[in-house]
C-alpha cells in the first residue's frame, strides 16, 4: 500500500490531481477538510483570512506537522483497504512527519503551475475564488510560515500545469502509472 502526498500552490491543480488518483483506485483524504471544518465549528464564514487564521492557529496549537498528525488516523484507516493520496501536503514538518510514518511506502508528487496562471484559476474558480492580491498574499505565507517550498523542491515527481486540462488528466495519467508500476 501507497500513500502519495500531492503539493503544488495555491491554484496548481492539487485537488484535480488528486481526484484523478482517486478514481485510479486511491482513496483521497483532503488536509484542508480540517480547516474547513474548524472555521463552520468556529461559526465563522468560510473565506481566506478566517482559513488562514485556522491554519496559523492549529500550527501554532501543534506545531508545523499539525495536518499530518491530525489526519493520521484517517490515513491508517485508508491504508488497510488499499492506497491513498493526499490533497494538499504544506509544510516541511508534515513531509517529515509523513515520511517517517510512511517510510517506502511514502511519495509526494508536486503539483507546478506559473503565479500567473494560478491567479487567473484563482480569480475563476467558483468555491474560495481569491484576488491577485489575496493569492499573492497566500503564495508568500504558504512560503515563509508554512514551509512549503521543501515538499515541493524534494517531491518523487512533478506534474507542470500550464495547459490544458487533458494535458494535466495525460501527465498524471503517466504520474499514476509509474508510480502503480514502482
Amino acid at each position: 500500500m501507497k500513500v502519495i502526498a500531492i503539493v503544488g500552490m495555491t491554484g496548481a491543480g492539487k485537488s484535480e490531481v488528486a481526484r484523478l488518483f482517486e478514481s485510479s483506485g486511491f482513496t483521497r483524504i483532503r488536509f484542508g477538510d480540517v480547516t474547513d471544518e474548524e472555521v463552520k465549528k468556529r461559526g465563522l464564514p468560510l473565506n481566506e483570512a478566517n482559513e488562514r487564521a485556522v491554519r496559523e492557529q492549529l500550527r501554532v496549537e501543534m506545531g508545523m506537522a499539525a495536518y499530518a498528525i491530525l489526519n493520521q488516523s484517517k490515513i491508517d484507516a485508508a491504508l488497510k483497504s488499499g492506497d491513498v493520496v493526499i490533497d494538499g501536503l504544506y509544510s516541511w514538518e508534515e513531509y517529515l512527519f509523513l515520511e517517517e510514518h510512511y517510510g517506502d511506502k511514502f511519495c509526494v508528487v508536486a503539483v507546478w503551475a506559473s503565479p500567473k496562471t494560478r491567479q487567473a484559476r484563482l480569480a475563476g474558480r467558483r468555491v474560495r475564488p481569491l484576488t491577485a492580491v489575496e493569492a499573492a498574499s497566500r503564495d508568500r505565507a504558504e512560503i515563509e510560515k508554512l514551509n512549503k517550498s521543501g515538499p515541493i523542491s524534494v517531491a518523487d515527481y512533478t506534474i507542470l500545469n500550464e495547459l490544458s486540462l487533458p494535458n494535466l488528466i495525460e501527465s498524471t495519467k503517466n504520474v499514476i502509472a509509474r508510480i502503480k508500476n514502482e
